[in-house]
């Protein structure tokens, strides 16, 4: 056998397992327990060393996407660098978290690097798609399960918290939540890369394609995104919900607007998307208890604008240097008041505050960046792609990024691994989808 062939084994077993790691993650709790954030920065740690044993053997092409991220790549690696620093300089009011965070966060960067690196054709990105998709079906699946038997647990563990509404494998509803509208956008993304960019030539031609679209080949992926979506509404997360239907309408408008390539069949299948799940999917499944929980939602049951307001007095007190990665629930006793409440908060319900409180505001800048970069490149894949699938890919880094940035203002998705691990994933495939040739295989 030629040392070519054996390279390329080598290479397909090593995106497998690639592959088999992404749908892991999610199960434990989120991989939001020490043990699971060691064991998935272990296996992405290892995972590089088996790619860097095989570029030294033999070596492979690091593609011209790996390399025009590599700023990307500079700016989300800014955190964990930052973070061990605190430990050196003795920054960190928590040494202990603060280590796990540097640990986590150098997986993270890993992770943005393996997918860049290894999803080199069409092929294996609809086949990256299709796990986080799939993963995706499981959990709003599992939650549901869970929520109409009434015999809830998590991951082999019993519920004790959130019972009657969908978690998932997840601890928090929201995160859940969180995690189902990163895998709908890809989802979604798959969707519009599907469709005909031919224009009908008369309406009885737009409506056969329309009816091929919904009720065609095509129907599985469609039905496998109605019951994501009614999963995502039994989690009853409100900011989860409104994210999902902002981002949607939002990626959308910007998808007419700024491709070219826009058909009727777009417009019908966002429509579908926004009109169908809403009204149909929704009163199944409880988005009347979504609605209700947002009218009742006021300054008096909340406490999360106190925590943002005391939150703000420990970065204006660290500015600049944080209080060490992973560190809130140690410092932000300091700062708390009476009128929160008897609640521990071992995380700002705020992404922003909290990367700024724990490591300064020029490190959160750095983050901002480097999503910002990201979605600036979707948006011209939007723009100038002619390939489907890579416009469609741009839409679900796009749509993603949208959500993820309006649901990070009320709650923590990015402190919990799984959500931040497929969140980098995403922002991968938004690179890709401008830098990739578009190649089947």
């Amino acid at each position: 056998m030629s040392s070519l062939s054996v390279s390329h084994k080598a290479d397909t077993s090593l995106f497998y397992a690639y592959l088999a790691l992404l749908a892991w993650i999610p199960l434990p709790l989120g991989s939001n327990r020490p043990w699971a954030i060691c064991l998935m920065s272990v296996m992405v740690f290892a995972l590089l060393g088996y790619w860097l044993i095989l570029h030294i053997r033999k070596p492979l092409s690091t593609g011209t996407t790996f390399s025009r991220s590599l700023p990307v790549l500079g700016l989300l690696l800014t955190a964990p660098l930052w973070a061990a620093f605190q430990l050196l300089l003795d920054i960190s009011i928590d040494p202990a978290n603060t280590l796990q965070s540097s640990l986590s966060g150098f997986a993270l960067a890993g992770l943005f690097s393996l997918t860049l690196l290894m999803v080199r054709s069409q092929r294996r990105i609809k086949l990256l798609c299709y796990v986080l998709v799939g993963s995706g079906l499981f959990q709003a699946l599992y939650g549901s399960m869970m929520t109409l038997t009434g015999i809830e647990y998590l991951f082999f563990v019993p519920k004790d918290t959130y019972l009657g509404t969908a978690t998932g494998t997840f601890v928090n509803r929201n995160h859940l939540a969180g995690y189902l509208v990163l895998t709908l956008s890809v989802g979604i993304g798959l969707m519009i890369s599907t469709l005909d960019g031919q224009s009908a030539t008369n309406w009885r031609d737009f409506f056969r394609r329309i009816l091929t679209t919904l009720l065609g080949n095509k129907a599985r992926l469609r039905i496998i995104l109605v019951m994501m979506v009614a999963g995502l509404v039994m989690t009853h997360s409100r900011m989860g919900n409104s994210a999902f239907f902002a981002s949607l309408a939002i990626a959308g408008v910007l998808a007419l607007l700024l491709s070219k390539r826009s058909t009727k069949a777009t417009i019908v299948l966002i429509s579908s998307l926004i009109i169908i799940d809403l009204f149909v999917v929704g009163t199944f499944f409880g988005v009347e208890k979504v609605v209700q929980r947002l009218e009742n939602s006021s300054e008096t049951s909340e406490t999360r604008d106190e925590v943002n307001t005391y939150t703000l007095g420990a970065i204006q007190d660290n500015m600049l240097t944080g209080t060490g990665a992973g560190t809130y629930y140690t410092n932000f006793p300091a700062y708390r008041q009476y009128d929160v409440g008897g609640y521990f908060y071992d995380h700002a319900h705020n992404d922003y505050f909290e990367f700024a409180s724990d490591y300064g505001v020029v490190v959160t800048g750095c983050l901002m960046l480097a999503v910002l970069w990201t979605f600036i490149s979707a948006i011209r894949a939007q723009i100038n792609r002619k390939t489907a699938l890579m416009r469609g890919i741009a839409f679900s880094a796009t749509m993603a990024i949208i959500a993820l940035a309006i649901h990070s203002t009320v709650d923590f998705n990015l402190q919990i691994p799984a959500n931040a691990a497929t969140f980098v994933v995403i922002l991968a495939l938004g690179q890709i989808s401008l830098y990739q040739k578009s190649r089947r295989s």
